[in-house]
């Protein structure tokens, strides 16, 4: 819980503190989230994302660029992310869930209060999201196990996305194909699924394909 009283930096062992490094796409917005934290004993910035427990992404949207960041840090970095944004569209809240993000802030409620609380909830592996995205994204988990109550583990299975793709694998398209057929580039349309078959250890594109089939999606 954060403390309404201000504490010195000397109050708070640096063994205690959350390490945390900021990602943002402009200068002023990085800046501006590194200022907020400074002020905050129970934060430890640090440059590199190695070495932070927790990565504090700053997007206006989520683009497929943003998306694969996400992934990256998750993966590949090993920290836990919160995520400040401008906005989230309806089939970009799973995904972001997916990612393994632990918290969202709006952009517009990003005061450093707001920010340290993501934090620290982040760093003890907890969930912190809007209460306007929590009941989206329940809405959003009902409506899949609604849709698809006798496939047992349908939240764990396909996003309409990667229904798109694997459809497209099962008529014979590759890449390419696939990425104009969707209008999104090839890096994407491999980005989708790496993350499918990684996400539900599948072997590879033909193992994605005997799944969608035998869970009913094509």
């Amino acid at each position: 819980m954060l403390s309404s009283h201000p504490a010195s930096t000397a109050s708070t062992p640096s063994a205690s503190r959350v390490r945390v490094a900021v990602t943002a796409p402009d200068p002023i917005s990085r800046e501006g989230v590194l200022s907020q934290l400074r002020r905050h004993p129970e934060v430890d910035l640090c440059e590199e994302l190695g070495s932070a427990t927790v990565a504090l992404l700053v997007e206006d949207v989520l683009d497929e660029i943003a998306l694969a960041r996400l992934r990256r840090i998750v993966r590949s970095e090993g920290a836990r992310v919160v995520l400040v944004v401008g906005t989230i569209r309806e089939n970009e809240l799973l995904d972001v869930i997916e990612c393994g993000v632990g918290a969202i802030v709006w952009r517009r409620e990003a005061t450093a209060p707001r920010l340290v609380q993501a934090v620290l909830t982040a760093a003890e592996g907890g969930g912190d999201l809007p209460a306007d995205l929590l009941g989206r994204l329940i809405s959003q988990v009902g409506h899949l196990h609604r849709g698809g109550a006798d496939r047992p583990g349908t939240f764990l299975g396909l996003t309409p996305r990667e229904v798109d793709v694997v459809r497209l694998v099962a008529d014979g398209f590759d890449t390419s194909e696939i990425a104009g057929k969707l209008s999104y580039s090839e890096r994407t349309i491999k980005n989708v699924m790496h993350g499918l078959t990684t996400r539900l250890h599948l072997r590879n594109r033909s193992h994605a394909v005997a799944y969608a089939l035998r869970e009913g999606y094509i």
